[in-house]
């Protein structure tokens, strides 16, 4: 392990934290992250994609062991989530990198805005299932496309709205390995991953952050914590498409 690879697994056990605590944020803190390091989108979202395969698996079995799913919630979600998936992964792998870069960057660059204003959105619970088709089919859509927001937008669309915030996050956050599953096999099938030690190390810090995360749903201050995360994905996001322009 290269101190290069243990800034990855860093990287990865926090944004899986935050991603198992707040229901967001992993693919787009991942995502900027190695977009900001000069990573094409493609190859950022397609490596996200495949640690998130491993993260999203441990953390769909934490949530249940902890009973914060929705099953009434995961079964609207689960199949437009993967059909939105597939059709992003798709839509990725055919457009120029050198146009497609700048796009992402402002796309991820909204979502950090959008987590912001999220963080001080106070609804009374209530569970709310209207409309759960295209929100899982956009989201996961974006999400393929930009590496991140299945997250950000499902969960505070959720949020929002009014449904509980522990079932929100762990139903979300279910779907999120069959919707990270379905993206990743469309990026394997026709680009291939060649950067396995950064895939690892990220799923390696993601898998040790998600029991941690399950547990800590709804017990930490949230919205100091979405904050935090927005400005870091507005700051990544600014740098990405500012050495794209030059």
């Amino acid at each position: 392990m290269t101190s290069e690879l243990w800034y990855y697994v860093a990287a990865g056990f926090f944004a899986s934290l935050v991603d198992g605590a707040l229901g967001m944020a992993y693919g787009v803190m991942a995502t900027s992250l190695l977009m900001s390091v000069g990573v094409s989108p493609v190859v950022a979202s397609a490596t996200v994609h495949a640690a998130e395969c491993a993260t999203t698996g441990a953390s769909a079995l934490a949530h249940r062991a902890y009973g914060n799913i929705s099953r009434r919630l995961f079964r609207r979600l689960v199949i437009p989530g993967v059909l939105g998936a597939i059709v992003g992964a798709y839509v990725l792998t055919s457009v120029p990198v050198d146009f497609i870069k700048p796009v992402i960057a402002v796309y991820l660059m909204l979502l950090g805005f959008y987590i912001v204003a999220k963080a001080f959105v106070n609804v009374a619970p209530k569970e709310v299932t209207t409309y759960l088709t295209p929100l899982a089919f956009i989201g996961a859509l974006l999400d393929a496309m930009g590496g991140g927001g299945w997250g950000p937008i499902v969960t505070s669309n959720l949020v929002a709205r009014g449904n509980n915030i522990r079932e929100a996050i762990g139903s979300v956050n279910s779907v999120e390995f069959f919707v990270t599953l379905a993206s990743t096999s469309v990026f394997v099938l026709t680009l291939g991953v060649t950067n396995w030690p950064i895939v690892a190390s990220l799923a390696v810090g993601g898998i040790i952050a998600a029991p941690l995360g399950a547990k800590l749903v709804g017990k930490i201050s949230r919205r100091p914590l979405m904050i935090t995360v927005g400005v870091l994905v507005v700051g990544l996001s600014w740098r990405t498409l500012y050495l794209s322009l030059q």
